[in-house]
């Protein structure tokens, strides 16, 4: 296995291109023991903090559905997990994003050629027809939505009408950052499956085989302590200088309700002009204070100030998706966060 590549270098396998799961364990034994038991539920929540293995299981329990089509058949009942060959053809199918019996909805790119910031109706409505036809493959049609927190209102209006009449031999895998704020309608269809954030060790050994990183990397080492449990806020902080920025950002958040524009000036100089790691640790940085207050604060006499953190993330999420969609100016979103932040904090 190589040393650490540099930044520009480094390549993240995809999900879908997993086969090894870290953690979860029981969270997999839990879609195993159901779908040997032939009476699984047709919708999965799959819910918990971003970059911990949510789509990693998803895709996982997909793979070896479609492999293993009869919930009955010796190999199922005698399986200890859901992993499959990856020479399997359904693996190999998978991989190449070209299995009959998956649809996947996730953003994909607008007519310009710019990744959109939601999950769009049209897409959602893809389902319709995947779960319609019947000249797809036999057996088991799977579909992974990654995330649920990213279909517009109407992308999720549209998928509650499939969950609410599901065709036979369907399963729904719902992967969610935040499962709280999914439609309820949603969440009462879907049986709940959270995840914890990883331990250390498994946050090391899913970065180094998710990048082609070698284990025992001293910077890998440094970025797995920081991560909170989170594979790919582990992989954000190796990029370049990200650890230092995430740093650098917690200090000037440290400081609110003041702030020093001379600061945020300097901050949005670091963050250059199109360079997706340190945008993704200036954001990650915001996440994680705010999630600490979030979880710090006192349910009765900071109920308010909560509710405008809360909704500040949501408007702080928006931004940051359309500033790296459109490739927008870092400064102006870094004047406009902390804005927000010192607004939502007085």
């Amino acid at each position: 296995m190589s040393a650490r590549k540099t930044e520009p270098e480094m390549a993240v396998r995809h999900p879908r291109e997993t086969t090894e799961l870290f953690g979860h364990r029981e969270a997999e034994t839990a879609l195993l023991n159901a779908y040997r038991s032939g009476r699984i539920p047709h919708a999965w929540l799959i819910g918990g903090p971003q970059g911990i293995g949510k789509a990693t299981l998803a895709y996982r329990m997909a793979r070896f559905v479609l492999a293993h089509p009869r919930p009955d058949a010796p190999s199922v009942q005698r399986a200890e997990t859901l992993a499959i060959n990856p020479d399997d053809p359904v693996a190999r199918q998978v991989t190449a994003g070209a299995h009959g019996g998956l649809l996947v909805l996730e953003r994909g790119l607008n007519d310009r050629g710019v990744m959109r910031t939601v999950i769009t109706v049209d897409e959602t409505r893809e389902t319709i027809s995947f779960f319609g036809s019947t000249a797809a493959v036999d057996g088991w049609r799977v579909c992974i939505v990654d995330t649920v927190d990213e279909l517009n209102p109407n992308a999720a209006n549209a998928l509650l009408k499939i969950l609410e009449e599901p065709p036979l031999r369907s399963l729904f895998l719902l992967v969610s950052h935040s499962p709280a704020r999914a439609l309820p309608t949603i969440l009462s269809r879907c049986r709940k499956l959270p995840l914890r954030p990883l331990a250390t060790d498994d946050v090391m050994r899913a970065a180094a085989s998710a990048a082609d990183i070698a284990p025992g990397d001293a910077a890998l080492s440094e970025a797995a302590d920081a991560a909170e449990g989170s594979v790919s806020r582990a992989l954000t902080l190796l990029g370049g200088d990200a650890l230092k920025l995430q740093q650098r950002t917690a200090a000037l958040l440290a400081t609110l309700p003041q702030v020093d524009p001379r600061e945020l000036h300097a901050l949005g100089e670091a963050l250059g002009t199109s360079d997706r790691v340190a945008l993704a640790a200036f954001i990650d940085g915001v996440d994680r204070w705010i999630g600490e207050k979030l979880r710090a604060g006192d349910a009765n006499a900071n109920l308010p100030r909560l509710a405008r953190l809360a909704e500040v993330w949501e408007k702080i999420v928006r931004a940051a998706r359309d500033t790296e969609s459109y490739n927008l100016e870092r400064k102006p979103l870094v004047f406009s966060v902390f804005g927000m932040l010192a607004e939502a904090t007085r």
